[in-house]
């Protein structure tokens, strides 16, 4: 089930996050206070439940128009979680007026494949070495 994300959903939405086998977080770490200002402040954010767990979430920034997170427990891969994630995310932000969007994932990954799928085109490659995908509203529509 797809629902929006609530501040209770943040012990979940991290334990998502560090299942993850690509992407993994190095750099920094996201705190408690990131993940609202993100879901309550700055944008929204989705997740999926099975069986009353959470198993993937996304969060997208209605001010800037960047894809914050998207991500599924890799047990639960493959079962179109994330793509409708993802079309669901990038539905709300068109409906907040934006006409494109940004990400960043590490280069040769699933995800950037998945992104490039959806229709995301990469346009530039970060001082950290990310690949810079973007998706703008003509493509979709």
């Amino acid at each position: 089930m797809l629902r929006q994300a609530r501040r209770e959903d943040i012990p979940a939405i991290h334990r998502v996050r560090m299942s993850v086998r690509e992407n993994r977080l190095v750099s920094r770490v996201i705190t408690d206070a990131d993940i609202l200002e993100a879901i309550e402040v700055l944008g929204r954010g989705w997740v999926v439940e099975s069986q009353g767990e959470i198993v993937a979430f996304a969060i997208g920034n209605a001010t800037d128009g960047n894809i914050w997170a998207l991500f599924v427990e890799p047990e639960y891969e493959r079962r179109g979680y994330g793509r409708q994630l993802h079309d669901t995310m990038v539905a709300w932000l068109w409906s907040q007026g934006l006409g494109s969007l940004w990400l960043t994932t590490d280069p040769g990954t699933r995800a950037q494949r998945f992104y490039e799928a959806a229709g995301w085109k990469r346009t530039d490659t970060t001082q950290r070495g990310e690949a810079r995908l973007e998706l703008h509203r003509q493509t979709v529509e």
